[in-house]
């Protein structure tokens, strides 16, 4: 995850998340990805179903999808008193579309009662104003809502559905009626690339305090669009460069920008700050330095999908990468097992890396970027990430360290 303006803006983030690195109380939110700690954030599909079938979506999920085998509503409250016991910061409830399944206000209820914070990820087309409301008093804190063009006819040709823009568009409104906080999650490709910063405006309009912006990773039905949808390089960094520039404009405390999927992001965006001459550089190379290799996944973001299973992240979710199931052993067992092949491949993974990214002068920070895209497409784990757009320059490495310090590989 790419902090755009927290790095931005990073004067006093620094003490503070040292501040909680070495505390022992809650993390707020706003904090987690630069914790340290190995107390994942929780992305939990809880359910395969949805009421839309999006082009790109990473789990196939769609209206005739789910079964029986999802877990039970008693399951799903002992899986949160695992969690509550192992002092889980943070839970996302995803899909498909959390909203379709009967009981989550039961589950959010019951995550607030044990003192996990949650969010939810949603296309927002069902929440009407009584949706709204549950989702304010069940605790639920944060509601992230899909919008993927800033036109109807963008949006509605990625989510296969007439009139899921307007839906989506009028569900800000009614969160922030009901006092709950909302962003946008935008997943970008070559469809609509060119309208990212109509999004941009429009997201600011429906009163988003993130921005969050998604890359395609080759999963569920991603795959089958990845290769037609990706962008290339000179589009990914004009969307960077259009990121950079809004969030320098939009001051902080009315929206956050950051992007997800793509760690080497970190690179254009220190870039960026050095060719400004940005006072708050400093600070936000020792924020991504942090981080110690950029991708979360099987460290600080943990997955469980609807029927239990285990991974390291919501888009590394093949056979390979499974950790095991809560069904037979509790999530805190599986996610502490140092014998685990899976998590000590994406705990260990900067050192064996091969290809551009073994020898990339950036691999500290960005830790070879994504490894689900890696193995997707050479069938190597340790190999390079394919969606790389960074160009491994000498003159450009002086960003990479403090001064006085050696740059290692």
């Amino acid at each position: 995850m790419n902090r755009i303006t927290q790095c931005l803006h990073g004067r006093g983030t620094v003490s503070a998340v040292m501040k909680h690195r070495h505390g022992s109380g809650a993390v707020p939110g706003r904090y987690l990805a630069f914790a340290g700690m190995r107390r994942p954030v929780v992305f939990w599909n809880v359910t395969d179903r949805c009421n839309l079938s999006c082009t790109h979506c990473y789990s196939a999920s769609g209206p005739e999808c789910g079964s029986g085998d999802e877990l039970t509503t008693a399951e799903a409250l002992t899986f949160i008193d695992d969690l509550a016991a192992s002092g889980i910061p943070l839970v996302i409830f995803t899909g498909g579309e959390p909203l379709v399944r009967p009981d989550i206000r039961e589950l959010a209820e019951y995550c607030r009662k044990k003192e996990i914070k949650i969010a939810l990820s949603t296309n927002g087309t069902l929440i009407t104003g009584a949706v709204a409301d549950m989702i304010k008093t069940s605790g639920i804190e944060y509601a992230g809502i899909s919008l993927d063009g800033a036109t109807a006819a963008t949006h509605d040709r990625f989510r296969n559905t007439p009139g899921s823009f307007d839906r989506a568009v009028a569900a800000f409104a009614r969160c922030r009626d009901a006092g709950v906080r909302c962003g946008v999650r935008v997943t970008l490709t070559k469809e609509n690339q060119g309208e990212l910063g109509a999004i941009v405006d429009l997201a600011r309009d429906l009163g988003a305090r993130r921005f969050c912006l998604y890359w395609l990773v080759p999963c569920g039905r991603g795959s089958d669009a990845y290769e037609r949808l990706q962008l290339d390089a000179a589009g990914v960094i004009q969307a960077l460069t259009l990121l950079y520039e809004k969030a320098k404009e939009i001051p902080a405390e009315e929206m956050e920008f950051l992007t997800v999927d793509a760690p080497q992001d970190c690179i254009h965006l220190l870039q960026s700050m050095e060719r400004d001459g940005s006072p708050d550089l400093p600070d936000a190379r020792e924020l991504v330095a942090s981080l110690n290799g950029g991708c979360s996944a099987g460290d600080r973001v943990a997955n469980v999908d609807p029927r239990g299973n285990v991974y390291p992240c919501q888009f590394a979710r093949s056979p390979e990468f499974l950790i095991g199931n809560i069904r037979e052993r509790p999530f805190s067992e599986l996610w502490n097992d140092d014998t685990s092949p899976v998590l000590a491949r994406f705990r260990t993974k900067r050192p064996a890396i091969t290809g551009k990214c073994g020898t990339c002068s950036w691999l500290r920070l960005c830790g070879g970027g994504c490894r689900v895209r890696a193995y997707t497409r050479s069938g190597d784990f340790s190999g390079e990430d394919p969606f790389c757009y960074v160009a491994d320059s000498p003159e450009d490495r002086a960003v990479d360290r403090p001064a006085g310090r050696d740059p290692g590989p």
